[in-house]
């Protein structure tokens, strides 16, 4: 089935992939490039060819297997390109993208049980997997849509069941969805490593030094005639508000990402405020628990961030750039928005999601 005709708005987004390169050097991202392009243009014998060649030499390579799949999907080969994701699942399991693509496979076929476990597991992996949020509702739409059909059958006479049924139908209906096609499903780039920030607390800009005090005058030798008082210092300029500028924001989120990747877990924890809401309904302790074990067990890590762009209002601001993530084989790019609040001088996130 083409994608272009899932009820999902977002799916393996063919468009973003065109770019999606692993960050292992010129000759393999130009690997990549051929591949996408002879998809973009529709050649998808020619791009399953470079591919299986690819792979030949290489056959564990995520981002080419990923690649390939859309491929097959593109060309009508789904239970192929169901293979291929599902394989994916099984060596890849922290990547949650194959999950989210095989079930959009599997919601083309009406499958939607199990579109929804997949779905489930693509959260699991990363709870602030925005897309797989997204297309489980929709996945939980076509269920209901299935349970109200089957009421109707069993008890035509049931009014309080069309409605519903009838509201389903509408939001499924064809023009109702706004970039049917539109992927933002595990974007995989190279990028030039940033330089790594200084593992300092996020802090304001460092306060307005003191005014320096004005040395009293010696006393005259002799008694002379009352002189004015001098003028009097000019008031040293009012330092900012603490934490209240866009780049104290930015060293916030530089802040928290270089004790990611140095796997400096106080660092990483104290960057979440108190009123952190951890995804997928995870207590804090569960949630901390479950970052430790993905972190400290990495050997090394690398979080890179490009195209930041933060606002700021008051005490509430929003951060959304483009993440590179290594960590051991596995290198991924995805789009990352972090919501902060201003604890007194300081910038602590309190909600964060992937592929926003």
């Amino acid at each position: 089935m083409k994608l272009a005709r899932t009820n999902f708005p977002k799916t393996l987004g063919l468009a973003v992939l065109a770019a999606a390169l692993f960050s292992a050097g010129a000759a393999r991202a130009d690997e990549y490039s051929d591949v996408n392009q002879l998809l973009r243009t529709g050649k998808h014998a020619e791009a399953l060819a470079k591919a299986d060649q690819y792979l030949a030499g290489k056959p564990r390579d995520p981002q080419m297997r990923f690649i390939k799949g859309v491929v097959l999907t593109e060309a009508g080969r789904t239970a192929e390109a169901v293979a291929t994701f599902q394989k994916l699942t099984e060596d890849f399991p922290e990547l949650p993208e194959p999950y989210n693509n095989l079930a959009v496979l599997y919601a083309g076929q009406a499958q939607f049980d199990k579109a929804r476990a997949a779905l489930e597991m693509a959260i699991r992996t990363n709870p602030s997997y925005a897309t797989a949020h997204e297309n489980l509702g929709d996945v939980y739409a076509k269920l209901a849509s299935q349970a109200y059909s089957r009421a109707l059958q069993l008890d035509a006479g049931n009014t309080a069941v069309q409605p519903k049924l009838g509201l389903i139908r509408e939001l499924f209906a064809p023009g109702s969805r706004s970039g049917a096609a539109a992927a933002r499903a595990g974007t995989v780039v190279a990028a030039a490593p940033a330089a790594a920030p200084a593992r300092t607390p996020a802090v304001a800009a460092a306060p307005a030094p003191a005014a320096r005090p004005v040395a009293a005058a010696p006393a005259p030798a002799a008694a002379a005639a009352p002189t004015p008082a001098p003028a009097p210092a000019p008031a040293a300029a009012p330092a900012p508000a603490p934490g209240g500028s866009d780049k104290d924001v930015e060293a916030a989120v530089r802040a928290w990402a270089a004790a990611w990747a140095a796997k400096d877990m106080a660092g990483y924890l104290a960057a979440y405020g108190r009123e952190f809401d951890p995804p997928g309904r995870q207590s804090r302790a569960a949630w901390e628990a479950d970052r430790r074990a993905r972190i400290v067990g990495k050997s090394k890590i690398t979080v890179n961030i490009s195209d930041l762009d933060v606002s700021v209002k008051g005490s509430k601001a929003t951060a959304r750039f483009r993440q590179a993530y290594s960590a051991d084989s596995l290198n991924v790019t995805s789009r990352k928005t972090l919501e902060l609040v201003r604890n007194g001088d300081r910038w602590t996130i309190v909600r964060e999601s992937t592929g926003a």
